[in-house]
């Protein structure tokens, strides 16, 4: 995700989920207080869009449109489909009547802004943070589109500042968001600015202190090391190089909530997660994603589109 006006009531409307027989047990009768909580591990397009959760059982979303309808601008183009970071919630446009919506595994839809809609895919591109609580949408003008907030309902239109923003990052708890254009800004939920830095540097990623962010170093999409900055000071750190293996590169920088630097890494197999040392570059593999047969899949975190999305890569790698 990462490299992505008026009030508006919330519209809530159930449509049930159908599950593919690996399990028989519904969503929404699972115990509440299971050992390990149940997550999104990743989403598949196969004739629909289905979720693979971290217990094994796959549902199917046959609401969700697979690409753009046959009546907008841009038929035909892969509509988005989103995870939040913690894999609790999904977004989709919903094939009915082409409304983005949200989703919490066994909960019930919920419309995040009717300013985004189908018409627009392939022109605006929703960004969602770790949390789900975000939405943000960035357009093909250049610039930002909508701001929601869905723990309040609240839709905002880009803020002054700048001619056209540039989105760099959520803070991994939700609370900053962190836009660029003529400075780089801090914004809390409420768009109010916190922090803004006059630099040539372009982050990608913001900590939960909310003044720190991580700088890709190199030409993209060969980005192999990366500088911390610090948004209230100014300083950057030395460039520290990411100790990859061999024709791997920096695909997605971000932080954790405590504070340490995390690189996805696109593989010939799928995607591997890092841990990396702010100091020495050192590389500790976390875990990896195998991709599976679908063409088309999303894992949690992801914009609308990465290196992985598809399985012939738009990337010029």
């Amino acid at each position: 995700m990462r490299l992505r006006i008026a009030l508006t009531a919330l519209l809530l409307t159930a449509v049930p989920l159908t599950v593919v027989p690996l399990a028989v047990v519904p969503l929404a009768a699972r115990p509440a207080a299971a050992a390990t909580p149940v997550t999104i591990a990743y989403a598949q397009r196969t004739q629909a869009w289905e979720l693979v959760l971290t217990d094994g059982q796959v549902v199917r979303v046959p609401e969700a449109l697979a690409v753009a309808p046959k009546d907008t601008v841009n038929a035909g183009a892969q509509a988005p489909f989103l995870i939040s970071g913690d894999g609790r919630h999904y977004f989709y446009y919903r094939r009915s009547d082409g409304l983005f919506v949200t989703r919490a595994l066994g909960g019930r839809e919920k419309v995040v802004s009717r300013q985004i809609t189908a018409a627009s895919i392939d022109e605006e591109w929703p960004l969602v943070s770790d949390d789900g609580g975000w939405v943000v949408t960035t357009t093909s003008a250049p610039g930002m589109g909508v701001f929601v907030d869905l723990r309040t309902g609240r839709t905002y239109p880009p803020p002054r500042g700048a001619d056209a923003w540039g989105f760099a990052g959520f803070s991994p708890d939700g609370k900053r968001l962190l836009l660029t254009g003529d400075r780089v800004t801090v914004f809390d939920r409420g768009l109010g600015v916190r922090l803004r830095l006059k630099t040539r540097l372009s982050p990608m990623a913001l900590a939960n202190d909310y003044r720190t962010a991580a700088v890709p170093v190199g030409t993209w999409p060969r980005y192999r090391a990366f500088r911390l900055l610090d948004l209230r000071t100014g300083h950057a750190s030395r460039a520290v190089t990411v100790r990859l293996p061999r024709g791997r590169y920096i695909d997605d920088l971000d932080f954790d909530r405590t504070g340490r630097v995390i690189v996805r890494s696109k593989t010939t197999t799928g995607v591997a997660v890092y841990r990396v040392s702010k100091a020495t570059g050192k590389a500790t593999l976390l875990r990896t994603v195998a991709r599976p047969g679908a063409k088309v899949w999303v894992l949690p975190g992801d914009s609308a589109y990465e290196p992985w999305t598809e399985r012939t890569s738009k990337s010029s790698r």
